[in-house]
C-alpha cells in the first residue's frame, strides 16, 4: 500500500485489532524494490500468518530520511520521527547507505525499544533481492515486537496489544502501561544492554576520575566521611546518581513526547525503558567507581595521616566511608563531564541496536 497521508487509526470502531507497519524507502531502486516486494498485499498477509493477532496494514513512503553522509543513529533517529508523527506501531527503513556495526559492515539493523528497523540495500547481494529482503523484513518486525519469539502465544498478546488503541482514561492507561506491559518493558531494558553505559561516557569517567582523586587528598573530605553517618551518605548517593542521569537524558534529548494520543502508550514505554536504562547504567557506573575508590583510599591514604586527621583509629570501616563519599563526589564530576558528551555517543551508549551480518 502506498500512500502520502498518516494511517487511520489502527483499530476500526468494533473491528479487528490493526497493526500499522510503516516502511520508509529511499528514492530510487530501493523504492522500487520495497514496493514491488513489501508494498506488496502479500507480504501484509504474511505478516498477518506469522504474527497472528491483529490485520497488518503496509503503509509505504517514499524519504531518504537524511542526507548523506549519516550515520547508523541518524538513520533509526530520523525514522523513529517519523513513525510518531504518521502514527504507525513500528517502521522499517530501507536505505541504500550502507549500515555498520564497529566499522563492520551489516544487512540490517533492528532497536526494539525505538520500535525502528533498518535494512541497507546494498549488502543484499545481486542476486535474490526481493525474496530475501521479504525475508528479513518479516524477521525484523517480529524482533521489534519484542518478548520471546520463541513464545508464540506471547507474540501474539504483543500484537494484539500493539493493534488496539488504548482506552481513555489515566487510570487505564496507567494500568496497562505499568503493569500489562511490565515484562516487556523488562525485556526491552534488557536488550538495551544498560550496563554498556559506563564504558561509553569517556568524558564522564574522565571527569569523574579527576573529581575522585582531588577528594581523596583532601583531609577535609577524610573528616566529612566520617561525620556523615549512613542517612546522609546514602542521600548523597541518590543525588550524585540522580544528577548524572537526568544531565545524560536532558542533554541527550532521549526524553519523548506524544505527538497525539494514540502514541501516548508507546511513548511512555520507551520513556520508561530509557530511564531504566540510564539509571541501570549510572548505578553500574557508581559501583565501579566505588570500587577504584575504595582501592585508591587504600593505597594513597595512609593510616597514621588519616587516623591524625580523624582523632581516633581507624578500621576497615573508616576506608569504605571514606571511599563511598568520594564516589559521591566523583559522580557528581562524572554529571558534569556527561554534559560535555556528544550527544550521539550518549544516544550510542544508551541504546542497543540489534544488527545481522550482511
Amino acid at each position: 500500500m502506498t500512500t502520502d497521508e498518516a494511517p487511520r487509526g489502527v483499530e476500526e470502531e468494533h473491528g479487528e485489532p490493526r497493526v500499522v507497519l510503516g516502511v520508509v524507502a529511499a528514492p530510487g531502486p530501493a523504492f522500487e524494490l520495497a514496493r514491488r516486494h513489501l508494498g506488496d498485499p502479500t507480504f501484509a498477509a504474511g505478516l498477518g500468518t506469522r504474527l497472528s493477532g491483529a490485520e497488518w496494514e503496509v503503509d509505504l513512503v517514499e524519504d531518504r530520511l537524511v542526507t548523506p553522509p549519516a550515520g547508523d543513529g541518524e538513520i533509526v533517529a530520523a525514522a523513529r520521527e517519523m513513525m510518531l508523527s504518521r502514527g504507525w506501531d513500528v517502521v522499517l527503513g530501507v536505505t541504500d547507505l550502507p549500515l555498520h556495526e564497529r566499522r563492520r559492515p551489516v544487512l540490517a539493523h533492528a532497536s526494539p525499544l525505538h520500535g525502528v528497523a533498518v535494512i541497507s540495500i546494498p549488502a543484499l547481494g545481486p542476486r535474490g533481492r526481493g525474496r530475501r529482503l521479504n525475508e528479513i523484513a518479516a524477521e525484523l518486525v517480529a524482533r521489534l515486537l519484542g518478548g520471546d519469539p520463541d513464545d508464540p502465544t506471547e507474540l501474539t498478546h504483543r500484537v494484539r496489544e500493539l493493534g488496539t488503541d488504548t482506552e481513555p482514561g489515566a487510570s487505564a492507561f496507567t494500568a496497562r502501561v505499568l503493569t500489562g506491559n511490565l515484562r516487556l518493558i523488562t525485556g526491552m531494558v534488557r536488550a538495551n544492554q544498560p550496563w554498556r553505559l559506563t564504558l561509553r561516557l569517556s568524558r564522564a569517567l574522565a571527569a569523574a576520575a579527576a573529581a575522585g582523586v582531588f577528594a581523596l587528598i583532601t583531609s577535609d573530605i577524610w573528616r566529612m566521611a566520617d561525620t556523615f553517618g549512613a542517612v546522609r551518605s546514602s542521600l548523597a548517593t541518590v543525588g550524585s546518581i540522580a544528577a548524572i542521569a537526568a544531565t545524560l537524558v536532558i542533554g541527550a534529548e532521549l526524553w519523548e513526547r506524544a505527538p497525539g494520543r494514540r502514541m501516548r502508550e508507546q511513548v511512555a514505554m520507551f520513556n520508561i525503558a530509557t530511564i531504566a536504562t540510564v539509571l541501570i547504567g549510572v548505578g553500574a557506573f557508581y559501583l565501579a567507581l566505588f570500587g577504584l575508590a575504595l582501592l585508591a583510599a587504600a593505597f594513597l591514604v595512609v593510616p597514621a595521616g588519616f587516623a591524625e586527621a580523624l582523632g581516633h583509629p581507624v578500621g576497615i570501616g573508616d576506608y569504605l566511608e571514606l571511599a563511598w563519599l568520594t564516589c559521591s563526589l566523583a559522580t557528581v564530576g562524572g554529571a558534569l563531564g556527561a554534559g560535555l558528551e556528544d550527544d550521539d555517543t550518549v544516544r550510542e551508549a544508551a541504546y542497543a541496536r540489534h544488527s545481522d551480518a550482511g
